[in-house]
Formats: structure tokens, sequence, C-alpha cells
């Protein structure tokens, strides 16, 4: 016996099943470079950005052209022959701040940076500067500590003489290679004499310069390469690791990459990180 598969009436609503539930909207985020067709006018585009309108949010899509076109969030966009509702993205929260900065001291965030000191910290070049910044400039700023450049530590008595410390003006003096014997020891006695006692303080670390106090392994070595007398320390480094080293500018970029190893005070040695910090104390004292 056959039946009649489509009723009596295959027009009327009622009796009749053959017809498919319309589809629903599904959420769907408006992330950009999604594309979608935007249903009443065939607008096809690639979304550019989701941003608020008189009080509506809105979506921009951008066409193959480079044209652009806003529509009402929401429902009304198709996506692989999928109806959606395009949603505002959901942003990623903001990464926790962090308690501890570079030098592990906690960190106290939105302070100004207090007014400068009369005290100062000199160091005796750029590559030293930049590592003391990376390490302790939040600490420094919040204490109004301001470094200085002395550019080699010969001129070091004539630099005091003409700074004239005294009470609430004092100056603390990072030496590279700083060894009982060297000439770098001489000159500092010398400048400290030149001084009002305790005024001045001269520190340094037994590197020949500083790039050895960050700790080698941060370069993938085990140990800073010796290099033979008469050969410039930093040029005979980048031989030995065999970066380039033929002109100052390689020199530069080494010393960028070297810094960029340096996360925090864990990737300095300890006779770096107990100098500078002396000096901070001394100097803020």
């Amino acid at each position: 016996m056959n039946q009649d598969r489509y009723g009596s009436d295959v027009l009327g609503g009622s009796g009749s099943t053959h017809h498919k539930a319309p589809r629903t909207s599904r959420p769907q985020a408006a992330e950009p470079g999604l594309v979608v067709e935007e249903v009443t006018t065939g607008w096809v585009g690639a979304v550019v950005r989701v941003e608020k309108s008189g009080g509506v949010h809105v979506v921009v899509l951008e066409d193959r052209r480079g044209r652009t076109r806003t529509f009402p969030l929401g429902r009304g966009f198709w996506l692989d022959g999928e109806p959606v509702a395009l949603t505002a993205p959901v942003r990623a929260p903001a990464p926790p701040r962090p308690t501890r900065t570079a030098s592990g001291s906690v960190a106290v965030h939105d302070a100004r940076a207090r007014v400068a000191r009369g005290s100062r910290i000199w160091v005796e070049g750029k590559h030293d500067a930049e590592l003391v910044e990376k390490v302790w400039g939040d600490d420094l700023r919040l204490e109004g500590v301001v470094v200085e450049l002395l550019d080699g530590v010969d001129n070091l008595p004539d630099a005091i003489r003409d700074f004239a410390p005294g009470p609430g003006r004092r100056v603390g003096v990072l030496v590279d290679h700083l060894v009982d014997g060297a000439k770098e020891s001489r000159i500092a006695a010398e400048a400290v004499k030149a001084a009002p006692a305790g005024t001045v303080l001269v520190l340094g670390h037994p590197y020949v310069d500083v790039w050895q106090a960050v700790r080698p392994e941060r370069i993938g070595l085990t140990a800073w390469p010796t290099i033979e007398r008469g050969t410039e320390w930093k040029h005979g480094i980048l031989r030995e690791l065999g970066w380039p080293a033929q002109e100052q500018a390689d020199v530069a970029r080494a010393w960028q990459r070297i810094l960029r190893s340096v996360r925090s005070y864990a990737d300095l040695e300890p006779s770096l990180l107990g100098r500078v910090e002396e000096l901070i104390d001394f100097v803020t004292t």
C-alpha cells in the first residue's frame, strides 16, 4: 500500500514535515582578519576593527579592493555558508604587574620619579651605564639618583675636584678592573684623598670590562674566553665567539645582544651586584 509522502496539502503548514527549521546564528568573535559576508548588502570583507559609534558597537569590514564599510555588530552575517552573529572579541586580561624590579627590590607602581638628588653615581662608559639602567633603573628613579658617564677613570681626580662633593652631594664611582696593584687602584685612591672625608666612594669589579659581569651562560658560554695581552679585549672576545668583529659597529651590536640577554640581577655576577648596591646605599644615605 503506497502512502502519500507529502500529505494532502504540500503547501499547507499543518501536516507538512519536509521543511527544515531555520538555522540560528551562532556567536562568532569579530577577530581582525575574519572574512564574512553581510547578508542584506552582499558586502564581503575582512574585519578591520570593532569600535563604538553613537553608543552602538559596529564592525568595520574591508573588501579586497581596500574599501571599508561599517555595520552594526550582531546578526546578519555569513561565515563559510553559515549564519553568524558577530560579537566583540574578548580581550585577554592584562598580565599582572611585577611585584619585583629587575634588581630584586619590591616594585612600587605608579610612583613618580623623585627629583634628582645632588649626589651622583659615575660609571666608566656607556655599556656600564646601560647595564646599571637595565637592572637598577626603577630603583634609581624612585630614589632620584642620576647615573653619569665618567668616560674613563684617568681623569677621575679632576672630575671630583670639579664636582666639589660635600654634605648632601656625594659621588659613588664604579670602576672596571679595580684590583690591587692596577693603575685604576692608584687613581681611585688619589681621587678619594682629593675630596672631603665620607663624600666619595670608589668601588669596582675585577673584570677587564663590564661585559664579563654578565653570566657567560646567558650567551651560551661556560666561561668568558681569556684574551691575550696586546689584543683589544672586546674585538678578541667577538672573534672567540665567532661574531663579526671588524668595526666598532660590530662591537655595538654585540653589546646590545649581550644586554638583551640580561633579564634581572640573577643574570649578573655577584661581584658587580654587591658593588652597585653599595654605591646606591652610599649616595642615598
